[in-house]
């Protein structure tokens, strides 16, 4: 039983639509629910697999927004922007975020956005600038533009960065629990040092590690998190600024595979929630998927 008070505070609009629309009836049961567009049935494990999951998908139709150090828009690897923002601070120091010009001085969010290119040519990318020089920014920067990703509907939010300072833990916390419910993905790269940090540690984000093979669609399930899924990481070919391209190493490199990953399967099933979507890169996943192909059941030790 719960006990109303007499005088309640104000609903929210989305809350007060919900009530107008279902009187009488509980929230958050079933008879609330927003129906999917369409049906997400899977008879049997061994119906997803790549070719169901994003076979035929080149990411069209999903918006995918790099938080980085900005995104170089001409590299011939990165293939233009749909738009490019970044955190600024007013006279009186209040972040917000704005429009810029499509400029990385690091190079770093460049070698992201061109690894999505790479999986998903079709998605529309978007920069969000949080960082300066490829290391540095604050934690304020990175809440209010995480924020405003969230708040502007992107799909999947490639965050290859993290903090170590506990004091952002709770806010990043309730930004990713934000981003889970709203059908936002956040896919976060894992610390490069055996160190706590934040976001990459919430279950509620899809967080990414590295293996050494070569084949950019190759990517495996790690039953032993925090990181869930390990992708190419290891002398990655990537943009860099001045049109160059280098070879570099790093958990931020395995993340954005993943991320054109999930493009691809937003692209083939938008209706997917991000609990769903998780299920089916499990599933479709290399050391999952032969697991499958050859017990009939997936690896679970």
């Amino acid at each position: 039983m719960t006990l109303t008070p007499t005088n309640p505070p104000p609903l929210p609009p989305w809350r007060r639509a919900q009530r107008d629309h279902f009187p009488g009836v509980p929230a958050w049961g079933l008879a609330t629910r927003r129906a999917s567009p369409e049906p997400f049935e899977i008879s049997r494990l061994e119906s997803v697999d790549k070719a169901w999951a994003y076979g035929g998908a080149d990411g069209t139709g999903v918006r995918v927004c790099v938080l980085d150090t900005g995104v170089q828009a001409d590299h011939p690897h990165v293939g233009g922007l749909e738009a490019s923002y970044q955190v600024v601070a007013d006279g009186a120091g209040a972040l917000s975020v704005a429009e810029c010009e499509p400029h990385d001085p690091a190079g770093h969010g460049t070698a992201c956005a061109s690894v999505i290119r790479q999986v998903a040519p079709g998605a529309s990318i978007s920069s969000l600038r949080v960082l300066t020089d490829g290391k540095n920014g604050s934690g304020d920067a990175l809440l209010t533009g995480l924020r405003w990703a969230i708040e502007a509907g992107f799909d999947v939010i490639n965050m290859s960065l993290s903090t170590t300072k506990s004091d952002f833990r709770h806010t990043l916390q309730e930004l990713a629990d934000r981003a889970y419910f709203r059908r936002c993905l956040l896919v976060a790269a894992a610390h490069n040092m055996p160190v706590l940090s934040f976001p990459w540690t919430f279950s509620s984000v899809v967080s990414v590690a590295s293996h050494d093979q070569t084949d950019p669609m190759t990517y495996f399930y790690n039953p032993s998190p925090p990181a869930e899924f390990h992708a190419r990481g290891v002398k990655v070919p990537v943009a860099w600024t001045g049109g160059k391209v280098v070879r570099s190493t790093g958990n931020s490199f395995a993340a954005p595979h993943i991320a054109g990953i999930c493009a691809l399967i937003l692209s083939k099933h938008p209706w997917l929630t991000p609990f769903q979507l998780k299920t089916v890169l499990y599933l479709a996943a290399d050391n999952t998927a032969d697991t499958i192909a050859q017990n009939g059941e997936p690896d679970v030790h």
